[in-house]
């Protein structure tokens, strides 16, 4: 595509090639409409279970296209989940129930999920994982945006105008819902679209979003760990692949057991 993938403008400030808060938003719109077709607007759903901002690429005009359809799954339109033998997707974009079987079947809540952090993303320019000013490096960020939000108070931007704020607010208020624990607490695309298209004072906050279970034990090393489940995982700003039982990065953050 024209202007290349979406990762490549989103997180290059610095490089002056990022894109305003309207041509972001217009984006993520764009990125909504794709996966719900996906999901409802064909003969049979399709799963990606990697969306993430290297998929999405953006043509001449940056109209959005979801791509890379390696890991995707299709099943009938009349079954709410669908089987998997193993966890797929890419590290700090994956649902929990992918990991978490005690959350239910697998569902197109995982794709809203993996949009919920692009979202956020978009919205911020920052990685997922990043720290934030006078915040330990360990923060996860979506935690920070909701105690912002919760606190009555703005996400920091650069010289943005309130129309900008106020969009950015709508975008992390949307992405929060997105990435709920529990599936049955995400929104489907459909509805992620029609909250997009409101008003950001008409959004009601959701929940304080989970990084993992609430039963689950800290280690002094900073992972954490499950009783009963197969996995451990650390804060990194690291992202791998991690399809059926192949594990392609030494340096990955989740570790079978």
């Amino acid at each position: 595509m024209h202007n290349g993938s979406l990762d490549k403008h989103i997180f290059s400030r610095a490089e002056g090639t990022s894109l305003d808060c309207k041509e972001v938003y217009e984006i993520a719109l764009g990125v909504v409409r794709g996966i719900e077709y996906l999901h409802r607007g064909c003969d049979v759903q399709i799963l990606h279970f990697d969306i993430k901002p290297h998929n999405i690429l953006l043509d001449k005009d940056f109209t959005p296209k979801v791509s890379d359809f390696g890991l995707a799954r299709l099943y009938p339109t009349d079954h709410n989940t669908v089987t998997l033998i193993a966890a797929r997707g890419t590290l700090g974009y994956m649902a929990p129930e992918l990991v978490y079987k005690n959350l239910g079947g697998v569902s197109y809540k995982a794709d809203v999920y993996s949009f919920g952090k692009l979202l956020i993303e978009m919205a911020s320019g920052r990685k997922n994982w990043d720290a934030v000013v006078e915040c330990s490096s360990r923060t996860y960020f979506p935690l920070w945006v909701h105690d912002q939000l919760s606190e009555g108070l703005d996400i920091p931007l650069e010289q943005a105008r309130e129309e900008d704020r106020r969009t950015v607010k709508k975008m992390m208020i949307v992405a929060l819902w997105c990435i709920q624990w529990s599936p049955r607490d995400r929104p489907s695309m459909r509805k992620v679209l029609e909250m997009l298209e409101r008003e950001a004072d008409d959004l009601q906050l959701p929940p304080k979003p989970l990084f993992y279970p609430t039963e689950e034990s800290t280690r002094d090393d900073g992972t954490w760990t499950g009783e009963g489940n197969d996995m451990t995982s650390t804060p990194s700003t690291s992202a791998m692949t991690y399809e059926d039982s192949h594990l392609e990065d030494t340096s990955t953050v989740i570790t079978q057991v």
